[in-house]
């Protein structure tokens, strides 16, 4: 499916027939499901980004690894693929920013800052989406340890609240990357 005026170009497309600007009906939108807020502070940001993780699976869904791995517009190295490697990074990263101990290696490698192992093989494909999983849980788990918002932690001596807020902020800016990667794959829109 293509644009008539640029052929290069696919034609914008949602799922949605409620709202075709959104990704999905209302109804199908596993994020916010239960009908009711979250209670505080702490469960509000936790929602938030779980929020986002979601989104950005959902925008990576139903690609094979050549689209996955398809680059941006130059000289743009970002790719979907790449975002889920770069944010498994970042996961990591947050970890070493929790602890005292000594700092985890980095996931792959010092020389990866422009997405080069992001390539269209299953394989990377699926272990870039257990790497993400493992070290969002990781994440988590640590940070469970400091239900105080106030608290600061680890060798930066971060509050919990600003490495909550920092972490939503991260997946927020990378889902909007992902809207704008997966409409230049298959046009493919929405929220």
């Amino acid at each position: 499916m293509s644009d008539a005026s640029d052929p290069e170009r696919p034609t914008r497309w949602s799922k949605a027939t409620v709202y075709p600007d959104m990704w999905v009906n209302p109804d199908d939108d596993p994020r916010n499901v239960g009908g009711s807020s979250p209670e505080g502070e702490l469960a509000t940001l936790q929602d938030f980004l779980a929020d986002y993780r979601l989104t950005l699976r959902m925008k990576c869904e139903g690609l094979d690894p050549e689209q996955l791995a398809r680059r941006s517009v130059p000289p743009s190295t970002m790719s979907l693929l790449g975002l889920l490697r770069h944010l498994a990074e970042v996961e990591r990263d947050w970890q070493n920013w929790i602890t005292t101990g000594d700092p985890l290696p980095r996931l792959y490698g010092d020389d990866d800052e422009d997405f080069e192992g992001a390539v269209a093989d299953q394989a990377v494909v699926d272990a870039a989406s257990v790497d993400l999983a493992r070290e969002q849980a990781a994440t988590d788990v640590l940070l469970a340890e400091h239900p105080d918002l106030g608290e600061r932690i680890g060798r930066e001596d971060i509050a919990v609240r600003e490495l909550l807020v920092h972490r939503i902020e991260e997946y927020a800016r990378h889902c909007g990357h992902a809207d704008l990667l997966r409409e230049c794959i298959d046009g493919r829109v929405g929220q």
